[in-house]
């Protein structure tokens, strides 16, 4: 799994059962930052040229099944199949667009391992979202919980309603937080105190939140276009010193946070993602929202998008559903993918 935020490779190897209903355990699981020389690659590939993305496609593909292969070296067992996420460069569902680097054909060539890949494609392809694909997992390995969500780079909530499993994305979380923040010199904001201790700007919290996407009703998605084309371009209209654009930011995310989850009736939110650690934005949204906010361990914030990407793997390779047409909006529910076997 490599999310928005590019904090690193995220690898967990998990065990499955389904006996009536499905389990998982964690074996292990790690983050591997990426040097910088991968973060300035993975941010510019949407300039790259055809040739040069083709081949910054295969590169990704080789060192995320070098660092696979590492990683099961030390496994008590070889894994069954390796399912991968990639790393997102374009998402424009409106096109029929989405692209994860991270070619397959070179994670399976260099893991020796069969390989799940491209869960998105199909599901734009039949004009679908392709976006949020982990409600699946939310339903079958996290359901207790009324409502799951998730601060990624990108906020986003899943829930059951008429007997369904629905979800969309929210607002930008960890990537509207971190580009800001290493405009300071820092990686992440550590418990939110930078963005604590600046004000709150009104009238740009106030566009913020009238900003079109958040009139949309699911199911929605966001990707890094958006952030760039309409987001961004608002907030340095204002010049505002650093530290009060974070605090704008928190106000805004916990508000829009807030106004995603409260329409649905009271219950037990699960957080996760990286955003589950920042202490101040969990301060805000648990001060403002109706239910009861849960913060899990600190394995499952910060690998249960990994555990349920390998859960679509798993949901592939026997053939059955793993993107719901209540989620994405597409047709019918469906299972995405494509599979190689070296």
């Amino acid at each position: 799994m490599s999310g928005t935020s590019l904090d690193g490779l995220d690898l967990v190897a998990c065990r499955f059962t389904n006996d009536q209903t499905w389990k998982f355990e964690v074996v292990k699981a790690v983050t591997i930052p990426y040097s910088h020389k991968w973060v300035n690659k993975l941010v510019a590939a949407a300039e790259l040229n055809a040739l040069e993305f083709s081949l910054l496609n295969n590169e990704f593909g080789k060192f995320i099944g070098k660092q696979i292969a590492d990683f099961c070296a030390e496994l008590p067992e070889k894994p069954d199949l390796v399912s991968s996420h990639g790393h997102t460069i374009f998402h424009q569902p409106h096109k029929k667009l989405t692209v994860q680097i991270g070619n397959g054909a070179h994670i399976a060539a260099a893991s020796g391992l069969p390989t799940a890949c491209d869960f998105r494609s199909l599901d734009v392809a039949m004009k679908g979202q392709g976006a949020p694909l982990v409600p699946i997992g939310d339903e079958f390995l996290f359901g207790e919980y009324e409502l799951c969500l998730n601060l990624g780079g990108i906020g986003n909530v899943s829930f059951r309603e008429e007997g369904e499993r629905r979800a969309f994305d929210i607002c930008p979380a960890n990537m509207a937080f971190n580009y800001f923040t290493k405009q300071l010199g820092y990686e992440y904001d550590l418990d939110g105190n930078l963005g604590r201790s600046g004000s709150v700007q009104e009238e740009l919290l106030t566009l913020l939140n009238e900003l079109d996407f958040y009139q949309q009703k699911g199911p929605k998605s966001l990707g890094r276009e958006w952030f760039e084309d309409e987001f961004l371009p608002l907030i340095s209209s204002f010049q505002l010193a650093t530290v009060d654009v974070l605090r704008t930011l928190y106000e805004h995310v916990s508000d829009q946070l807030t106004v995603a989850v409260d329409q649905y009736p009271k219950g037990q939110i699960l957080i996760t993602g990286g955003g589950a650690h920042n202490v101040f934005l969990i301060e805000l949204f648990s001060e403002k929202t109706k239910h009861k906010t849960i913060v899990p361990s600190a394995q499952i914030i910060d690998f249960k998008e990994a555990i349920i990407f390998a859960f679509l793997g798993v949901l592939r390779i026997r053939n059955e559903v793993n993107c719901l047409k209540s989620v994405t909006g597409t047709s019918r529910d469906h299972s995405g993918g494509v599979i190689y076997l070296p």
